[in-house]
C-alpha cells in the first residue's frame, strides 16, 4: 500500500463528496485523484524521473497539496519550501537537495533551478493523461525531504521515505484522531508546509473534507470556524492564545470539534485553560522531530491536567531515556529522549557525520532532555544543547520559561545564558506579555524568586512586544540571546 493507492481508494469509495475546500473552491474526491495524476503525468512528461526532487514554494491553497499528492503519484522527491523563509533560506535547500524543479508563483524569485508555474502546471495536466501509472513505491524509496529548522546552523535534509509516510499515516488514525469519519472537517489555518498537512492525508483516506485558509489571522480563523464548524483543527500554541482571546470567540461556536491539536513549542497553562473552558476537553498535544515526524508521544484531552507534559509514547513508536553511557535511566532519572520505530528517518542527506551522530545503536537521539514518571508520561526538560550551566548547578532554560508562563500576564518566555566572570553563566530571560498585559521585569524576577531555588532564577527580564519564531512557529532562543546579549553589552 503506498499514497498512490490510497487517493485512487478514497475516490472509488467517497466519489462527489467534497475532499477540499477553500474560500472560493471545492473539490470532489474524483476530481483530486483526476488532477493529482494529470499533475504527476504531466511533471514526468517534461522529462523528470522517478526519484527526482522538486522544490514546492507556493502559499496555502489547493494548488500545494495538489501538487504534494502529485508528486507521490509519480514517484518524484517533494522538497516543502515555506513562503515565510527568505529567498537565501530556499536557495540553499534547493542546491542542497539536488532539486531539478522548483514549482512556484513567487515573482522574481532568482535561482538556477527550473522554475515552472501554476499556470505552466496546469497547462502540462490539461494534455496529460489522467490513468494511473502501473508502478508501487517500496516502503524504503524516497518520498521527500523536510529541513530541520536550523536552530543550531544550517538546516539538514531529513529524508523521509514512503514506509515513513505510512507509518504517520497508522500513527495517526490509531492515536492521535481515533474514529475518523466520513463528513468530518479538518480545518488548516497553518501553513500546509508544516505540521497542519500532515493532517490532510488522515482525512482524505477516511472521508473528510480538507479546508485550507488561504492565510491566518485570528478575525479570518473566527469567521472559518462559525462557517465551516470544524471537527479537528492543528495550531502553534502562539495561534491558540490569538483565538482565545479573540473578542468574538465563544463558548459553544464549534459544536462538532473533537480534536484541537498542537504541537512544535510548550503551550501555557493559562492559554491552555482558556482554550478548554471555550471549546471543552479537546485539547492533544503532539510531540516530534523532523527525524520522527510529529508522533513520538501524545498528550490525550483527558491527560490537560498535566500541562506542560508530553504525553505517552504513540503505540508502535519505542521512547526511552538514556544515560550519557547510552544505558536506559529509571523513571524520575533525567537524560536524553531516544526513539525508535518505522517512523524514524535514515539518515540525512549528504551528511554523514550528522547521520552517524544522531542515529546510533539503533536509536534516534533527539537532541532533547527529558524524564519519564512512574506512569510512563515523558516530561521535557530542554534541548540538550540549550542547557545553562550556572555556578556548576545545570538549569534547563524550560523549566524557568515554564515557572515565568504561569504568571497571567506572560504570553511567552525565552531563557538562555549570558557569560559570567564568577559563575561561568547566569539566567537570563525574555518575555511576551499577553495582550493588555502590565508587569515590571522586578515584578517577575519577584514571581520567579519565589518559586525557583537561587541558581535558577533569572538575573534579568526584558519584556518584548513579541518573541522570534521559525516558520514552524519555535521560539528562536538563539536570536533573543544575541540580541539582548547586544544590549546589555556582553
Amino acid at each position: 500500500m503506498d499514497v498512490a493507492e490510497l487517493i485512487r481508494r478514497a475516490a472509488l469509495e467517497f466519489g462527489d463528496a467534497p475532499a477540499l475546500r477553500t474560500s472560493t473552491t471545492v473539490m470532489s474526491f474524483l476530481e483530486f485523484d483526476e488532477q493529482t495524476e494529470r499533475i504527476g503525468n504531466g511533471l514526468l512528461a517534461q522529462g523528470l524521473e522517478r526519484g527526482d526532487r522538486v522544490g514546492v514554494l507556493l502559499p496555502n491553497g489547493v494548488d500545494v497539496v495538489l501538487v504534494y499528492y502529485a508528486l507521490a503519484k509519480s514517484g518524484l522527491v517533494r522538497v516543502p519550501l515555506n513562503i515565510k523563509d527568505t529567498e537565501g533560506d530556499h536557495r540553499y535547500k534547493l542546491g542542497d537537495s539536488g532539486a531539478q524543479v522548483l514549482i512556484t508563483d513567487l515573482p522574481g524569485f532568482e535561482t538556477t533551478t527550473r522554475v515552472v508555474t501554476c499556470a505552466d502546471l496546469h497547462e502540462f495536466a490539461s494534455s496529460a493523461s489522467a490513468e494511473p501509472g502501473d508502478h508501487r513505491w517500496r516502503a524504503d524509496e524516497l518520498y521527500r525531504i523536510g529541513y530541520t529548522g536550523g536552530t543550531t546552523g544550517r538546516p539538514k535534509g531529513v529524508l523521509l521515505t514512503h514506509g515513513i509516510e505510512m507509518a504517520l499515516l497508522r500513527n495517526y488514525l490509531i492515536d492521535l484522531l481515533p474514529g475518523l469519519q466520513p463528513g468530518d472537517r479538518m480545518l488548516h489555518a497553518a501553513p500546509m508546509t508544516h505540521a497542519t498537512g500532515s493532517f490532510f492525508l488522515p482525512h482524505l483516506v477516511r472521508g473528510g473534507c480538507n479546508i485550507i485558509m488561504e492565510s491566518f489571522d485570528a478575525d479570518r480563523l473566527v469567521q472559518f470556524i462559525g462557517d465551516v464548524n470544524p471537527t479537528c483543527m492543528f495550531l502553534v500554541p502562539t495561534m491558540i492564545s490569538m483565538l482565545v482571546d479573540h473578542p468574538r470567540a465563544e463558548a459553544g461556536m464549534t459544536p462538532s470539534l473533537r480534536r484541537l491539536c498542537y504541537g512544535a513549542s510548550p503551550i501555557a497553562p493559562s492559554v491552555a485553560q482558556k482554550a478548554i473552558g471555550l471549546f471543552g476537553p479537546v485539547l492533544t498535544q503532539t510531540y516530534g522531530q523532523s527525524e520522527a515526524p510529529m508522533t513520538i508521544t501524545l498528550l490525550r484531552p483527558e491527560d490537560h491536567d498535566r500541562v506542560g507534559c508530553a504525553g505517552r509514547p504513540y503505540t508502535f513508536v519505542d521512547v526511552q531515556v538514556h544515560n550519557e553511557a547510552g544505558q536506559q535511566v529509571q523513571a524520575g532519572q533525567e537524560g536524553e529522549v531516544v526513539v525508535r520505530g518505522d517512523i524514524v528517518t535514515p539518515g540525512y542527506h549528504q551528511r554523514p557525520d550528522a547521520t552517524a551522530e544522531t542515529l546510533r545503536d539503533g536509536w534516534l537521539h533527539t537532541g532533547d532532555i527529558g524524564r519519564f514518571d512512574d506512569h510512563g508520561y515523558l516530561y521535557l526538560l530542554d534541548r540538550k544543547n540549550d542547557l545553562i550551566i550556572s555556578g556548576g548547578y545545570n538549569v534547563y532554560p524550560r523549566e524557568v520559561e515554564d515557572v515565568l508562563m504561569s504568571h497571567p500576564a506572560v504570553l511567552e518566555a525565552a531563557v538562555y545564558g549570558l557569560p559570567d566572570e564568577r559563575w561561568g553563566q547566569l539566567v537570563h530571560a525574555a518575555v511576551a506579555l499577553a495582550a493588555g498585559a502590565d508587569v515590571s521585569s522586578d515584578d517577575l524576577i519577584a514571581y520567579c524568586r519565589d518559586r525557583l531555588p537561587s541558581s535558577k532564577r533569572p538575573r534579568h527580564v526584558s519584556c518584548l512586544p513579541s518573541l522570534p519564531k521559525s516558520p514552524a512557529g519555535k521560539i528562536l532562543r538563539r536570536e533573543v540571546a544575541s540580541s539582548l546579549s547586544r544590549s546589555l553589552g556582553n
